[in-house]
């Protein structure tokens, strides 16, 4: 039997050079990155590095590294190391980056210097959406998931463990600091060509910058506790005014949840001092994260995505509806969300005058009796009768298939459960660029199908 085979010798010549476009299918997910990054505006990002002198060696091109973030995220690599890992060894990733290398140090850098700016892509991205008929107007779904912070639940401390630790830290600093000069005056001499002979010793430093932590962390805390004591007692004032008598079965829920509460915001994290000990509802126990928020339309594309640091929905209801109208231009014909959105408060704010809500006031369902502490104002009443009626209760059935299926996606199948950044502005962009890498997998998703529709055609 004659054998027929194809060379695959590793050192068989090329007599042309080989083109990047011969390396991936012509549907590959890498080609349409490189085609929507050459769509985007990035002039925020390249005006960062005009010089006027043109001095300076070559840099990497900021869209070769844009390309290869979005892809990244895309699917779901974040890891600056495991990128630099792939443009060698990753076909698509290679091609991304013409075939260059840079290296972790540098892409942790570009993404560390323009987060923002990347995370403000989301609106582009929502244009690109628009633009192939998937943003078309219609019922907006909102929900949270909570994400865990770059920190660990052991570095929480309340007020009174940071009173005695900044004492220990205080002292021992203020040891070490004699204990320096003792030495310098010794030792003046023995400290070699260019050296003054008082730098400070890497241990001193270090406990100095911790000292300096947990000053920070104590302000923050008390900002934190002036504030929910002011929520609180807007809270109290809102119940007031709505001339309700509260029952004693109330009563005890609100008691135990402001001491839960009491407990919770008294401590702070030393790393990251913005995120929160957050209830996991859907896992159970507890995370040091963050309460990404996002809303969605039926199809599934982020209009809205934005990080609180509060552990509950309720506040989150009237800033959300406020950025769905800014994402889509307009308001939605129906907005839906939880029970843990709805408050008296937020479902009468002004600013929701005209737009159709559709907020559960508890977990309650339509024919069975209300429990002792659901919420009895004339707005819940009203909500009630609407989601119990034939035209708005299989709308509002409509949110969880919706709208969870998203976290399950980003959570799941691309693996985001924990962010990279600390400190809450930059959590915010880290996860408007998830959300915006969501939507341009669902973009990328309708292109394919329609190009197949066309194929067939």
């Amino acid at each position: 039997m004659s054998e027929r085979f194809r060379s695959c010798s590793l050192d068989q010549p090329f007599l042309m050079p080989p083109s990047l476009q011969d390396w991936l299918p012509e549907n590959h997910l890498a080609r349409f990155i490189a085609e929507i990054t050459a769509q985007l505006d990035l002039q925020a990002i390249l005006r960062q590095y005009s010089r006027k002198d043109r001095r300076g060696a070559e840099g990497y091109h900021p869209v070769m590294l844009v390309r290869l973030l979005l892809y990244a995220y895309c699917v779901g690599e974040a890891s600056s190391r495991k990128i630099e890992k792939a443009t060698s060894e990753d076909v698509a990733f290679r091609y991304l980056a013409a075939n260059q290398h840079p290296d972790h140090d540098t892409i942790a850098s570009f993404r560390r210097q323009h987060l923002e700016r990347l995370g403000e892509l989301f609106t582009q991205g929502l244009g690109l959406c628009r633009e192939a008929g998937l943003m078309k107007m219609g019922k907006v779904m909102l929900d949270g998931t909570k994400i865990a912070a770059s920190a660990s639940r052991r570095k929480n401390l309340d007020h009174a463990k940071m009173q005695l630790r900044e004492e220990e830290l205080k002292q021992k600093v203020a040891e070490m600091l004699r204990k320096a000069e003792a030495t310098d005056a010794a030792e003046d001499g023995q400290y070699g060509k260019g050296k003054r002979g008082d730098e400070l010793p890497a241990e001193l430093a270090d406990r100095q910058q911790r000292l300096k932590r947990i000053q920070e962390a104590k302000a923050r805390l008390e900002e934190r506790s002036q504030q929910r004591a002011e929520q609180a007692e807007r809270e109290r004032a809102e119940q007031k005014a709505s001339g309700e008598a509260a029952s004693d079965t109330q009563k005890k829920r609100w008691q135990r949840a402001r001491a839960a509460a009491a407990e919770q915001h008294g401590h702070i994290n030393l790393t990251d001092a913005e995120s929160q000990l957050m209830k996991n509802g859907n896992v159970g126990g507890y995370v040091q994260g963050y309460n990404a928020q996002a809303a969605v339309l039926e199809n599934q594309i982020i209009v809205a995505a934005e990080v609180s640091d509060e552990a509950g929905d309720k506040q989150q209801l009237v800033p959300m509806a406020a950025k769905v109208m800014e994402g889509l231009g307009s308001a939605p014909t129906a907005l839906v969300a939880d029970s843990g959105y709805f408050s008296e408060q937020a479902v009468t704010a002004e600013s929701l005058k005209g737009m159709e809500l559709l907020v559960a006031p508890d977990r309650t369902k339509p024919g069975e009796p209300l429990k002792a502490n659901a919420p009895q104002g004339q707005a819940a009443t009203q909500m009630r009768e609407k989601l119990a009626s034939e035209e708005w209760g299989p709308v509002y059935r409509l949110r969880k298939q919706t709208i969870e299926p998203v976290f399950g996606q980003i959570k799941e199948s691309r693996g985001f459960r924990r962010f990279l950044f600390r400190g809450l502005q930059r959590v915010r962009a880290e996860w408007r660029i998830i959300a915006l890498t969501h939507n341009l997998l669902k973009l990328f998703r309708h292109r394919s199908s329609e190009n197949a529709i066309l194929a067939v055609s």
